[in-house]
C-alpha cells in the first residue's frame, strides 16, 4: 500500500464516522424534542428583536 491508498482509507473511515455521528445525533434530537418544537419558527425571535407586543 502506498501513502495515497492509506489516505483514501482514512478518508472513508472518517466519512463513515461522521455519518454515524450525525445519525446518532438525529436519533437523540428526535427523542428529546417534539416535532412541533423543532419546526417552530418563533423560538429566539424575541431575543433578537424584542417582543413586538411590548412596543420594544
Amino acid at each position: 500500500m502506498d501513502v495515497w491508498q492509506i489516505v483514501e482509507w482514512a478518508a472513508w473511515i472518517l466519512s463513515a464516522a461522521l455519518c454515524g455521528w450525525m445519525l446518532l445525533d438525529f436519533v437523540k434530537t428526535d427523542r428529546s424534542y417534539s416535532e412541533e418544537q423543532l419546526l417552530s419558527s418563533r423560538e429566539g425571535v424575541d431575543d433578537l428583536f424584542g417582543d413586538a407586543r411590548k412596543g420594544s
